[in-house]
């Protein structure tokens, strides 16, 4: 299967299925003499893994992270870095109602007409389980953007469903189930969540995921935007249908003369652009917000056909996030790391002695 490798100089390659014996990830491009531990990535994965609420699916993987090779004594060596999380807790009797039907909303028809054959236990290689070993990978760019040019990755849930969230307190992230920026209307989330599950239905939702401390000048004009391969990552997160960089379609409603990021001596005077401009950032801060589609595996009863064509009825049985949205802020901030990291390094290839005599003034205090 080809379309599983993600990016140039920073390449993560994911590999196995939901409920195969292991999944997991190499990573080449990343520079020798970075300590490295699975210490620096466990706790990436256990903010995405499953089981953590009774708001996500109760799977109970515990996904611990093993580094097979790329790190001597403590440090990476500059060869491909092998991340391995081994599945532990599989029910695949769960999907056998499912091995002859289509889910709708989900992408069993379209594998079985690519390739001739899928394999249905937890949606095989479309199920967002293969997001873990992209978090395991991030977590890597994340710690290696950090040291050399002191980027900070954070994100958040802003909406579930039809229930928008408050962005007010980055501190209370990892306070709630939710990955919430605010205090505000926590329990109503919660009696919400409940209703939900027990329905048997789903929503979807909304977040935001920012980077600070990125430096100019990364990204390329044309057809390696930095924006575009952002979007092209945050594309392939599973269920995620929208992208916006900055005021996003928001722009639509905007005038010129209130979308375009005034330059002062004291810094931009704002930041509709999201932090890239021409495909190359700015120095400001990245911002991404991302769409998110309700889960297709729900428990209600749904149109379909077999794999005669014949009409059915589709029932998903076993265990599932009712708000897939909500596990999904950690593989946001990764996929984000992943795309910093690549252009990092392709900056630093081509236009690593680029001296320019104006200042930068994304790094002073913006009015």
């Amino acid at each position: 299967m080809s379309g599983s490798t993600l990016g140039e100089l920073f390449r993560v390659t994911n590999f196995g299925e939901s409920h195969g014996p292991a999944i997991g990830c190499v990573i080449d491009g990343c520079p020798p003499g970075m300590a490295l531990s699975e210490a620096d990535i466990q706790p990436d994965l256990d903010k995405r893994r499953p089981g953590t609420s009774r708001h996500v699916t109760q799977r109970n993987e515990p996904d611990v992270v093993e580094i097979l090779s790329g790190v001597y004594q403590g440090k990476t060596t500059g060869t491909p870095i092998c991340l391995l999380i081994r599945n532990t807790d599989q029910r695949s009797k769960d999907y056998g109602n499912i091995a002859e039907s289509f889910r709708p909303g989900h992408a069993d028809y379209t594998y079985w007409h690519k390739y001739g054959i899928r394999d249905p236990r937890g949606g095989g290689r479309s199920s967002a389980r293969m997001t873990a070993p992209m978090v395991g990978a991030g977590a890597v760019a994340r710690k290696w953007l950090g040291e050399a040019y002191g980027v900070c990755i954070r994100g958040c849930l802003t909406a579930i469903g039809e229930r928008e969230i408050a962005r007010d307190d980055w501190a209370q992230v990892g306070s709630n189930p939710f990955f919430a920026a605010t205090a505000q209307g926590i329990a109503e989330l919660e009696a919400y969540m409940d209703a939900l599950r027990k329905s048997g239905d789903s929503v979807g939702a909304r977040l935001y995921v920012e980077a600070s401390g990125v430096p100019v000048g990364l990204g390329a004009p044309l057809f390696d935007k930095l924006d575009a391969d952002i979007a092209k990552a945050m594309m392939g997160i599973n269920a995620v249908k929208g992208i916006e960089i900055g005021a996003g379609f928001g722009c639509v409603a905007q005038r010129g003369s209130e979308h375009g990021d005034e330059l002062t001596p004291e810094g931009f005077a704002s930041n509709h652009a999201g932090g890239i401009l021409g495909g190359i950032a700015t120095g400001q801060d990245v911002a991404v917000s991302l769409a998110i589609k309700p889960t297709s595996s729900i428990r209600l009863p749904r149109r379909s056909i077999d794999l005669a064509g014949a009409p059915t009825m589709v029932e998903t049985h076993g265990r599932h996030d009712p708000c897939v949205g909500i596990r999904a802020t950690p593989i946001a901030e990764a996929m984000l790391a992943l795309v910093l990291m690549d252009h990092a390094l392709r900056h630093r290839a081509q236009c690593g002695d680029v001296r320019v005599l104006t200042p930068d003034i994304a790094r002073q205090p913006s009015r």
